[in-house]
């Protein structure tokens, strides 16, 4: 299963966070999102995101 850092809700494959730096993550989420090109994309404005990547849309 997939880990999401509890902070940005990235999805990380290493033990730190790229964005953060934390190493605070969880299994337990719902949803996902890909974000491409985060300047040009409503959405991730809309939800905060900077960086390109794969985001969970809710955590617990």
């Amino acid at each position: 299963m997939k880990k999401v850092c509890k902070h940005d809700k990235l999805f990380v494959e290493g033990d730190v966070c790229p964005i953060c730096g934390k190493s605070d993550f969880t299994t337990n989420w719902q949803g996902r999102i890909i974000v491409i090109d985060p300047v040009r994309s409503e959405i991730a404005k809309k939800i905060n995101i900077t960086m390109k990547g794969e985001y969970a849309l809710k955590i617990r």
